[in-house]
């Protein structure tokens, strides 16, 4: 099992556009063979001190894959191109971090 995350820099003030975007892609990918987990998530205000700063314009995509195999796939898929098609326009850049279990 692997672990995914996603974080995604999106341009000043399309946060929204990009979660629509994101959200109707989302129920094909839990389809997808060897999907376990995927979704969106945004920074939480929490009050806690020790919290990073929030980050208005960041998506953080939260994903668990049976292997890279799996990921590989996604990767590739058909609807996965079309949807970064979609959102080229509203993203300002991306890192994609990729785990194990320790």
């Amino acid at each position: 099992m692997i672990h995914v995350i996603a974080e995604i820099e999106i341009n000043e003030g399309h946060r929204e556009d990009f979660l629509e975007e994101f959200n109707k892609v989302v129920p094909l990918v839990l389809q997808e063979q060897g999907c376990i987990e995927y979704g969106a998530t945004i920074d939480a205000d929490t009050g806690i001190d020790r919290q990073a700063p929030l980050r208005n314009n960041t998506v953080t995509i939260v994903e668990k894959w049976s292997g890279t195999a799996a990921l590989e796939a996604h990767l590739e898929a058909e609807h996965m191109a079309a949807y970064r098609e979609r959102v080229t326009d509203l993203v300002a850049g991306a890192t994609l971090r990729i785990l194990q279990p320790a």
